[in-house]
């Protein structure tokens, strides 16, 4: 009878080991998988931006697109932004909808009125966004988390990944 307890002892021992074995290849995978998923999403950056549009600030269409904040996708991978927000200070937000960002490119989110395409983007707005002297771009995730920010004039120089 000892030699039978032992037997299934061991038995259930194995049985435990491969099982714990299944479940951590199994994780592994899922887990290295969330890593590449955010890290990916890390190198989303706001690369350049244009809070002071060139020229007199008049109001008109064409100042207001040359206002801009450039959002750079710095892996090779492409990322969708659908539902990613571009937020000022102030609450100003704007919303990505259905867009795609190839890997190592970059679109410039235009403040004015204009027609989407690949490099281009335009938030339809009839009023400045960013504060020439002080303000923070903040890029979120379609999850609500902080990507990157970019500060200019009080906190220059400040950015977050």
């Amino acid at each position: 009878m000892t030699l039978s307890a032992s037997s299934a002892t061991r038995r259930i021992a194995a049985t435990v080991l491969t099982a714990g074995a299944l479940v951590s290849a199994v994780a592994l995978p899922a887990s290295a998988q969330d890593h590449d998923r955010h890290h990916s999403q890390a190198r989303v950056v706001i690369s350049d931006v244009q809070a002071d549009s060139p020229g007199r600030d008049n109001g008109s269409n064409r100042s207001l697109n040359r206002e801009w904040i450039e959002i750079t996708n710095q892996s090779r991978r492409a990322v969708n932004l659908d539902g990613w927000t571009l937020r000022s200070s102030d609450g100003n937000r704007y919303r990505f909808d259905d867009v795609r960002l190839a890997g190592h490119a970059t679109v410039r989110v235009h403040t004015g009125i204009g027609r989407d395409t690949r490099t281009d983007l335009y938030q339809d707005r009839h009023h400045y966004v960013w504060d020439n002297y002080s303000d923070t771009a903040t890029l979120r995730d379609d999850r609500g988390r902080t990507v990157d920010t970019e500060s200019w004039g009080r906190g220059r120089g400040h950015h977050h990944r």
